[in-house]
């Protein structure tokens, strides 16, 4: 029996109207959406903000409430069959009488979206875990989990809620796609409690637009940057980034400048105060590889906690990409690119290696670092996807 065009609704652990669009939910919409229309639902959040536990709760709010006055869009012409919308919806997932009310109310809005956009009965691609509730109910054709991160493990979400969230979902999708194998390997079993398939998928990267030949003129802020430069493009979160080994490394090589390119959502005052510090701020997804072509040396300084130990960087692929030298603190993934990304065991080995690399001794070359992603396009991970949709629909 058919069930009407073939779609997909995607529920993002990101907003696409103001976090970085580089993020593997909008890149997996982009490239399913080469072949049937795609709604991208934007993050129903994890938690109520609130004053004195939440990082900048006004703003949160604001951004929120402009996200969703946008409503329903098709934001890139590049992309015609792509959809965005965010629902009106209350993060109150700890009361179960409201958070079933809401999760009522956002999946009659999303039901309506996906009707309005050509899509009768999706494929559902659920990244967040307090979507779930609005998910499971959806009539769909296959639910797929894709575990980019453990978000149970995020610093202010309840970890309790979140993670039962996350079992409840894995114990009842039809498959569930990983970024980490250190991830896989510990939920497979209660994937396959629940008759699911657990598949690594790992994350891709826009190698069209991370092409070393195409970055073009050098931004006029980063050409004020004296070289040699260090440099780093991304999320600035102090549960993520190791600010305290960024500082150190800055205060070692006074020779060098260290370049920060991203939106920070915690205090910078002690780095920017060293002179060979510079932070640019957030800057638009398609300005990134121009940024990231003047770096002499690419870092990520991660902390060592859960968040980290089952992530997969997109950065790192994005670095790689470029044909950056790369120095990375350690993470599970990483051992992955070792002959070609330079892995630091502690702060003065991670200073050693930054040091070698800017003395003309990184680990690999340009072409074999790019051509070790060569293989990781988002369209092929996005074929992976419908591979596994058509394995569960009729």
């Amino acid at each position: 029996m058919s069930l009407g065009p073939v779609g997909s609704v995607l529920f993002s652990a990101q907003d696409y109207w103001y976090h970085n669009r580089a993020h593997s939910d909008v890149q997996l919409a982009r490239a399913l959406s080469a072949d049937r229309p795609v709604l991208l639902v934007n993050s129903l959040g994890m938690r109520m903000p609130r004053r004195g536990s939440t990082t900048q709760p006004l703003r949160r709010v604001a951004r929120k409430l402009g996200s969703t006055l946008r409503a329903l869009r098709r934001p890139e012409p590049g992309h015609p069959r792509l959809y965005v919308m965010t629902p009106i919806s209350v993060p109150v997932f700890a009361s179960p009488r409201l958070s079933r009310l809401n999760a009522w109310s956002v999946r009659l809005q999303v039901r309506l979206a996906a009707r309005l956009v050509g899509i009768r009965v999706p494929d559902v691609l659920v990244t967040l875990p307090t979507a779930w509730e609005v998910a499971r109910r959806l009539r769909s054709r296959s639910v797929v989990v894709n575990r980019s991160d453990r978000y149970s493990s995020l610093p202010e979400a309840d970890a309790e809620l979140i993670g039962g969230l996350e079992r409840s979902m894995l114990r009842a999708c039809d498959a569930a796609v990983y970024v980490s194998a250190e991830l896989m390997a510990e939920e497979q079993p209660l994937v396959r409690a629940g008759s699911g398939q657990a598949v690594l998928l790992g994350h891709g990267v826009d190698l069209a637009h991370f092409d070393p030949a195409a970055p073009g003129a050098e931004p006029a802020d980063l050409a004020a940057v004296p070289h040699p430069r260090v440099g780093f493009f991304g999320g600035i979160d102090d549960y993520v980034v190791d600010l305290p080994l960024v500082r150190r490394l800055a205060q070692a090589l006074p020779e060098a400048s260290v370049v920060l390119v991203g939106a920070a959502t915690c205090p910078l005052d002690e780095l920017l105060a060293l002179p060979n510090v510079h932070w640019l701020g957030m800057k638009p997804y398609e300005e990134i590889p121009r940024y990231g072509a003047g770096f002499d040396v690419a870092i990520m300084p991660w902390l060592q906690n859960d968040w980290i130990r089952f992530c997969n960087p997109i950065k790192t692929k994005e670095y790689l990409a470029l044909g950056l030298p790369v120095v990375t603190t350690p993470y599970p993934e990483a051992s992955a690119h070792s002959d070609v990304l330079a892995i630091a065991q502690g702060p003065e080995d991670f200073i050693a290696k930054v040091a070698q690399a800017l003395a003309g001794e990184p680990v690999g070359t340009p072409e074999r670092r790019r051509a070790s992603v060569l293989a990781d396009s988002w369209s092929s991970r996005a074929d992976v996807l419908r591979t596994l949709f058509e394995g569960r629909g009729d």
